[in-house]
């Protein structure tokens, strides 16, 4: 993807005015898109009146004209790498070009103590507030899960935490019992014959994940975090995606930001592209970040998108 695509795609208000070609790296534009040279950079972005130059290059090495970007640095035209641009456009981590340096001195990835408490605090406060208004569903939703089929209420399955640590994730039941005996782990798809009817609501509304609730209050998960995952597709993923295991330096969340960016995946490309939200929500988290994904979880329980 260009960075014109991108533009077109995300907006933010930003403009393209155009490429500078670097020597030794190819071109994937079309030549009237190209504005000029690095050795004119200055004097290019000067007349094209730019106030910000994204540095994207496979190979800096010989190729980026430094005196140039610093005039232009210097002269108080923003300039900014690639990946981070990309992430300010998209809410999500680049991780395809991604190497450790990266995560180990990035400004971001800071999970300081004091944040730890502070949102075991408001997950404690959410949880036992939102039991309480939703007592009524709680007494309500067993008794449709029942007449609409047969098999427990409560639906328990082993997930992975913080640190890979396992615990047992609870949700209202939404599938008929017994629904993997003959095929085994396998993710839920579209128009699944195996969602009963009560089950598909529950599902469209988000109710089938208010006994997580309990999780949260055991200290298992946050409100907020990567959605937790079972063993046996984390293995699985491990081992194809890079960096994946980093979704598990913090709890897993009933809500979280790929969550809400992405609706639900069934093959290992959505598992990526979940994984750039997850990595991007763990090196920006912040209360802000938070409340922004809690104000899209409404939207997204109002309107029912995600679902399955």
């Amino acid at each position: 993807m260009t960075m014109g695509d991108m533009l077109n795609r995300n907006g933010h208000g930003f403009a393209l005015s155009g490429y500078i070609n670097c020597v030794g790296e190819p071109v994937h534009v079309t030549r009237e898109s190209i504005k000029g040279n690095g050795d004119r950079l200055f004097a290019t972005a000067t007349k094209e009146r730019v106030n910000k130059i994204v540095v994207s290059l496979n190979e800096r090495r010989g190729t980026l004209p430094v005196r140039e970007v610093l005039d232009c640095k210097l002269n108080g035209i923003d300039v900014i790498d690639g990946p981070s641009f990309y992430e300010q456009l998209t809410g999500k981590l680049l991780i395809e070009n991604m190497n450790p340096s990266h995560l180990i001195f990035s400004e971001g990835f800071r999970i300081t103590v004091f944040r730890k408490y502070i949102k075991r605090l408001f997950d404690l406060l959410f949880a036992v507030t939102a039991l309480i208004m939703s007592l009524p569903l709680i007494f309500i939703v067993p008794l449709l899960i029942k007449l609409d089929s047969r098999g427990p209420v409560l639906f328990r399955q082993k997930r992975l935490g913080e640190g890979e640590n396992q615990f047992t994730l609870l949700k209202f039941r939404t599938m008929v019992d017994g629904a993997e005996k003959d095929s085994g782990p396998v993710w839920s798809t579209v128009g699944d014959s195996r969602v009963t009817r009560i089950g598909k609501l529950l599902r469209k509304t988000r109710i089938d994940e208010l006994p997580q609730l309990f999780n949260v209050i055991l200290g298992d998960m946050s409100f907020i975090g990567p959605r937790p995952e079972r063993p046996f597709f984390v293995e699985s993923l491990k081992k194809q995606i890079p960096y994946y295991s980093e979704r598990h330096c913090v709890k897993p969340g009933i809500t979280g930001w790929a969550q809400v960016r992405y609706e639900y995946g069934d093959s290992i490309d959505d598992a990526i592209e979940k994984l750039r939200y997850d990595l991007y929500y763990i090196k920006y988290q912040s209360i802000t970040l938070d409340f922004l994904i809690v104000l899209d979880t409404i939207k997204v329980i109002l309107f029912g998108r995600g679902g399955r």
